[in-house]
C-alpha cells in the first residue's frame, strides 16, 4: 500500500477573473498531520477540497487515496470526511439522532452498534438526548468529529475546526486528531492560528493562492532562514524604535514585555542587537526563531494579486 495519501500537482483553481489556488503541487504522507496556514481568503480551503475530490480544478490533477481527483470524486467522498469551521449539523435534533442520521446516510452496517460506539468513544453518551443547538461550543465540536469519523473516513478535512472554543476543548480536539492519525487517518486542516500550527507533524503555507512553503513543521524555521535575537526587559519602545529599518533587521515582533527581532543577516542583525545589551533592565540574547517569525515574514513578501 501506497505510504502517499494524496500527490497532486498544477492544482489552479478560478472564480471569475480571480485566480484563487494557482499551481499548486504537493504530496501528503499517510497518516500525517497536514496544517495549511494563512490569511483568510488566502485559498485555504479551497486548495484542501481540490486535494480531496471535493472541487474540480480548472487545471492540474493528482490522487487522493489512490483514486483520481478528476474521474473518481464520489469515490473519494465516500471515503472522506468534511468537518466544516460552521457548526453544520441539525440544531433541533438530539446528539443521537445526529449521528443515526449520519449513520444512515453512510448506509453504515449495523448502524445503531457504530453510533453506540461513537458516543461512548467521545464522551456523548450522556448527552445522548441533548438537543445539538443547546451544547457549548467544545460539545459541539466534539459531536461534529464524531460525526465526520462515523464511516472510518481514510482522510480528514478540518476546516479552522477549533474556531471559538476554550482552551481545554481545543486540547481535548487535538488529543482525538492525533489518536485518529496514529490509527492511519489523513488529517488536513486550514488555520490561521499558530497554536494549531505547532500541532502539525507538516506545515504549508498559503497566501493570495500560492503556496510559499511546505515542510515538516520543524523543518520551516530553518529552510526561510531567519536568525532572531530576544530583547527583554522595560521601555522597550525606544529600542524598537531605533531598530526599526536598521541594517540587518528585517522584522520586530513584540510579545509583551520582550520583542523578538530577526533577520537574514546573522552577522548584521547581532550588531544591531548588540548595541542595547549594556542597558539597565535589558537583556539581549539568541532566540530560536519560530513559526510565528516565519509565518510574518513569508507573509511581508508576498504579493497580494487578489485586490
Amino acid at each position: 500500500m501506497s505510504e502517499t495519501a494524496i500527490r497532486v500537482e498544477g492544482l489552479t483553481k478560478r472564480f471569475g477573473e480571480k485566480t484563487v489556488v494557482d499551481d499548486f503541487s504537493m504530496e501528503v504522507p499517510k497518516g500525517a498531520i497536514y496544517g495549511f496556514l494563512g490569511p483568510n481568503g488566502s485559498g485555504k480551503t479551497t486548495t484542501i477540497r481540490m486535494m480531496c475530490g471535493l472541487l474540480k480544478p480548472d487545471a492540474g490533477g493528482g490522487e487522493a487515496l489512490g483514486l483520481d481527483i478528476l474521474t473518481q470524486p464520489r469515490e473519494i467522498k465516500s471515503r472522506v470526511g468534511y468537518m466544516t469551521q460552521r457548526f453544520s449539523l441539525y440544531g433541533d435534533l438530539t446528539v443521537r439522532e445526529n449521528l443515526d442520521f449520519m449513520a444512515r446516510l453512510h448506509a453504515l452496517p449495523k448502524a445503531k452498534d457504530k453510533v453506540t460506539a461513537a458516543m461512548e468513544e467521545y464522551n456523548l453518551a450522556p448527552r445522548a438526548r441533548q438537543m445539538a443547538d443547546t451544547l457549548s461550543g467544545g460539545w459541539k465540536q466534539r459531536l461534529a468529529l464524531a460525526a465526520v469519523s462515523l464511516h472510518a473516513p481514510g482522510l480528514l478535512l478540518l476546516d479552522e475546526p477549533t474556531a471559538g472554543v476554550d482552551p481545554k476543548a481545543r486540547r481535548d480536539f487535538w488529543d482525538r486528531i492525533r489518536h485518529l492519525a496514529r490509527q492511519g487517518v489523513t488529517v488536513l486542516v486550514s488555520t490561521h492560528y499558530m497554536d494549531e500550527a505547532v500541532q502539525c507533524d507538516y506545515i504549508a503555507y498559503i497566501a493570495y493562492g500560492k503556496k510559499l512553503i511546505d515542510a515538516p513543521s520543524g523543518e520551516i524555521a530553518d529552510r526561510v532562514g531567519l536568525s532572531t535575537w530576544r530583547i527583554e526587559g522595560k521601555g522597550l519602545q525606544p529600542i524598537q524604535d531605533a531598530l526599526e529599518g536598521a541594517d540587518g533587521v528585517d522584522q520586530i515582533a513584540r510579545f509583551g514585555t520582550s520583542m523578538h527581532v530577526s533577520g537574514k543577516d546573522e552577522a548584521k542583525l547581532k550588531r544591531a542587537v548588540q548595541q542595547f545589551a549594556g542597558r539597565e533592565g535589558i537583556t539581549v540574547a539568541p532566540a530560536k526563531t519560530g513559526l510565528e517569525e516565519a509565518f510574518i515574514y513569508l507573509m511581508s513578501g508576498a504579493e497580494n494579486n487578489f485586490s
